[in-house]
């Protein structure tokens, strides 16, 4: 009985690792916003992510544009690596003008 608990167990927390996506992240978005573009762009997370609506912003990025869109937006934010692409969509898309919302940033 003993091993069986310890193989439920294992495998709970295994699927448990496993079900944690690797997808992006709204906050990670805002964070990395705050941390990157913010100062290059002059603005806050609010006004960047309002220059599109959703839609929009969908488009761009799946046109694999996002990030020469951002540079366009903000010529300064050399800093906008590949990798921040998915996170930083993530949080303009949540953000767009026709979302509703609007971020703490």
């Amino acid at each position: 009985m003993n091993n069986v608990a310890r193989l439920a167990i294992a495998t709970l927390l295994g699927l448990a690792v496993l079900s944690t996506s690797a997808s992006a992240d709204v906050k990670k978005g805002q964070k990395i916003f705050l941390k990157k573009l913010k100062a290059p762009c002059g603005f806050n997370g609010a006004k960047f992510a309002r220059l599109h609506t959703q839609d929009e912003w969908e488009a761009i990025k799946g046109a694999g544009k996002f990030k020469a869109e951002t540079l366009r937006i903000c010529p300064k934010a050399k800093k906008m690596k590949e990798k921040y692409v998915p996170d930083v969509y993530d949080f303009v898309y949540e953000y767009a003008k026709d979302s509703g919302r609007v971020p703490s940033c």
